[in-house]
């Protein structure tokens, strides 16, 4: 037997990838988009898919000014032809799965996820529509061991809403994968398309996405991201990829996870599951390690600790005379003049809980929403992976939901049976325990999806395994 085989002979549970991609044949997705709407619509994807040749030729300036920094190349596997191929046949991926030490697999799309941020409405809506019909048909029979990911576009809660009652409602897909951000034009006119800001769906959000999640719930899909943060600022490098690619997924999930939360999302929708993946779990941690100690101090009791009417004056000027430098003490006429940056008065009172739309009474419902409500993808050779299971570290012995995301199918995975054993490494060397490794890459994305639609696995190769676990 191969390792990966190996190992999964070893493990008492089911192994699922919580995050694989597929390779669209891109032909047939341009027929798909072509009957929705016509051949100018393919013309446009085209060119957003064309997008290092276009880069190529314009001027660094240029680009700088359109936001178009280097993006991905040589992303797929070339010389490893039989996985290139296993990307992008999902019949050939199915009978390699045991020879991978995989159970069950969620395969998001690999170009779809371009046609999430299309500029024009029009083309993509029909573009997502296109990528999902493309991928109902393709992973049609082979539910048993694999599904694929809709793509639903997020420029407006209606045309979200509306490709989730078209790929759930209508093409029977049970996985999706929400936009994580949109760029919106900065509000003042003939402003280059480079000046943008990001809609993280949050407080500052111009719409109000309720209905989305509403919907989710409804239709009882999990929502997941999966958007990077390159050409974002700090990650708009017109030279390296790499500069860009680093750390791009993990800024995008802690942005929308961020947002979500402060909005209160999570609170309002107890039923739901998110997923940030691709981005490791790392980010999370801090961001759960941050949340906690930012609500300690900054909720709205704990906030007159702060009040400037709470200042008590006439103390203060008694000590700037005792203790005070002569430059200080020779100026104390003008104490209040130095008492106003960081400690205005006037702060508006309906401002100052910026807590109060986060749904918390107290520090144990923050952890309570990481530990339950959220989930965060992990490749193999991410062994950051093991804080999100270290209570010793988390604040209140929280254990973050991490889950195996392999991104089989991507240039960083070189052999597509390596992607088990080296997760297992993390066994091996004692940076994981075995009910650790279980969590991981079993019973956390079990979480994930079955906590939303209690049916996701039913029929397929992990049912009886989910089931026991439930129970």
């Amino acid at each position: 037997m191969a390792p990966a085989a190996r190992i999964r002979s070893r493990l008492s549970h089911p192994v699922i990838d919580a995050d694989g991609h597929t390779i669209e044949f891109l032909p047939a997705v341009r027929d798909e988009l072509c009957t929705l709407v016509g051949t100018q619509a393919a013309e446009q994807l085209d060119r957003v898919l064309d997008f290092a040749r276009v880069s190529r030729a314009l001027t660094p300036d240029q680009r700088r000014v359109i936001g178009l920094p280097r993006l991905p190349w040589w992303g797929l596997p070339a010389r490893n032809t039989l996985d290139r191929a296993t990307a992008m046949l999902p019949r050939l991926l199915h009978r390699r799965l045991d020879e991978l030490g995989i159970d069950f697999a969620v395969l998001y799309p690999t170009y779809g996820l371009f046609a999430l941020a299309v500029p024009e409405d029009e083309v993509r809506q029909a573009a997502c529509r296109a990528f999902n019909r493309h991928l109902a048909s393709v992973f049609d029979g082979l539910g048993d061991r694999l599904t694929p990911v809709a793509l639903i576009p997020m420029h407006s809660p209606a045309e979200a809403v509306a490709e989730l009652d078209h790929a759930v409602g209508e093409l029977g897909l049970k996985a999706a994968v929400l936009a994580g951000h949109v760029h919106r034009p900065l509000p003042f006119a003939g402003a280059p398309r480079g000046a943008r800001w990001v809609d993280t769906f949050g407080p500052d959000s111009p719409h109000d996405y309720d209905p989305v999640w509403a919907r989710c719930r409804e239709l009882r899909v999990a929502p997941t991201f999966h958007s990077s943060s390159m050409s974002w600022h700090g990650r708009a490098s017109l030279t390296s990829y790499v500069a860009n690619h680093i750390g791009s997924f993990a800024a995008a999930g802690e942005a929308t996870c961020r947002a979500l939360f402060l909005a209160g999302v999570p609170c309002r929708f107890p039923e739901l599951r998110f997923a940030f993946l691709e981005g490791g779990v790392a980010w999370a941690c801090e961001l759960y390690a941050g949340i906690m100690g930012h609500w300690e101090k900054r909720h709205g009791d704990h906030l007159e600790h702060y009040n400037p009417a709470h200042l008590d004056r006439r103390l203060l000027a008694d000590l700037f005379r005792r203790h005070g430098a002569p430059a200080l003490t020779a100026r104390l006429d003008r104490l209040a003049e130095g008492l106003t940056c960081l400690s205005e008065p006037d702060e508006d009172p309906a401002t100052r809980d910026e807590f109060a739309a986060a749904g918390i009474t107290r520090a144990e419902d923050i952890r309570d929403l990481f530990v339950e409500r959220f989930h965060f993808g992990c490749e193999a050779d991410d062994r950051l992976a093991a804080v999100a299971f270290d209570a010793r570290l988390n604040p209140l012995g929280a254990r973050l939901k991490a889950v195996f995301s392999s991104d089989i199918g991507h240039w960083d995975v070189p052999d597509m049976r390596d992607v088990l054993p080296e997760a297992y490494s993390m066994v091996e060397t004692g940076v994981l325990g075995e009910e650790d490794f279980r969590d991981f890459v079993f019973a956390n994305a079990a979480s994930l999806w079955a906590g939303v639609n209690p049916g996701f696995f039913a029929r397929t190769a992990v049912e009886s395994a989910v089931a026991t676990l439930a129970g």
